[in-house]
């Protein structure tokens, strides 16, 4: 048995996992010790500026000293720690990367699209049976960026990782309380290119099933299922119809602001980007009913995810 803490910090939120990891059987199996979620919003204006702003930093910088001290009273043997999107794009990552190291003792890695389409696939296609793992699509709709990965049980086969996400298009597009329909009208024309431009990488026709992953889907899964509070154990797993889904986005889509504060299972971090997250989440499943001929009619949220692989990966 090993130890190990993984850290999945986003454009949106900084994640972390503690686990022990047992090998048995010729498999892997994870079990949590801790696992944590903070929303610090490191994107915050990187689409406009192309720069990690100094107030990201500080929180960002916080919450990863707090995980340290979390790291060292669980005696995770080993770390990893991996940065995603707003980190890909920022000129001044470098000031981020000194940071972190400073205050973990490890190097952090800014991973490519391209891994971390693998990562996310590997930690969200365990809510499936194995034996189901065929042209199985694990859509990962972040803050910065929405990855579109295609895999079965031997791994990834295709992938693409495409710059839409919850943050970028709320400032990007939706800057109205609740969006006006022209912004809704420009900022699903991005989505829609997006789905194009991972088209062309990725096999799209051949998805026989959809798993998502990532806070905007759980969240969206959470008021599809109206529950009093968010439960990870209620959310994983959740297959429910395309229509259902479309039907909770659009509500949270148009929603105020105030309105979306006052739903038992929504973490303060999301309140003003879900909507946006919505919009993509719903634009895809419209989107993939028509490239496969109508034959995805449901989706699968999973509450494993890329930090699930980041921690698999260790080993």
């Amino acid at each position: 048995m090993t130890r190990v803490a993984a850290i999945d910090c986003g454009t949106n939120s900084i994640r972390l996992l503690i686990a022990d990891i047992n090998r048995s059987n010729g498999g892997v199996k994870l079990t949590d010790i801790w696992r944590e979620m903070r929303v610090v919003r490191l994107g915050q204006g990187v689409d406009a500026t192309g720069e990690l702003a100094p107030e990201a930093l500080d929180r960002t910088f916080a919450a990863t000293a707090d995980y340290a001290g979390l790291i060292r009273e669980h005696q995770a043997e080993k770390i990893r720690f991996v940065a995603t999107s707003a980190s890909r794009d920022a000129r001044n990552r470098q000031v981020f990367v000194d940071g972190i190291r400073e205050l973990l003792g490890v190097e952090p890695e800014v991973i490519s699209g391209d891994e971390e389409a693998a990562l996310s696939f590997s930690g969200a296609s365990s809510v499936l049976p194995m034996a189901e793992l065929h042209e199985v699509l694990v859509i990962d709709l972040g803050g910065g960026s929405t990855e579109f990965v295609l895999g079965e049980a031997s791994g990834v086969t295709a992938a693409k990782s495409v710059d839409v996400g919850c943050v970028r298009l709320t400032e990007r597009h939706l800057l109205s309380d609740p969006p006006t329909a022209a912004q809704i009208a420009a900022a699903e024309a991005d989505v829609d290119a997006a789905i194009s431009r991972a088209g062309l990488d990725v096999p799209l026709e051949r998805t026989t099933a959809v798993v998502g992953v990532a806070g905007s889907i759980t969240t969206i899964t959470a008021h599809a299922l109206r529950l009093p509070e968010y439960s990870p154990a209620a959310i994983h797993g959740a297959e429910l119809s395309t229509a259902i889904i479309d039907a909770a986005a659009t509500e949270l889509l148009e929603m105020s602001r105030e309105q979306r504060a006052a739903l038992p299972y929504m973490h303060p971090g999301r309140v003003d980007v879900i909507g946006a997250g919505a919009l993509v989440w719903r634009r895809i499943l419209a989107r993939l009913g028509e490239i496969t001929d109508g034959r995805i009619i449901t989706a699968t949220s999973s509450e494993h995810d890329i930090l699930d692989g980041i921690a698999l990966s260790i080993m």
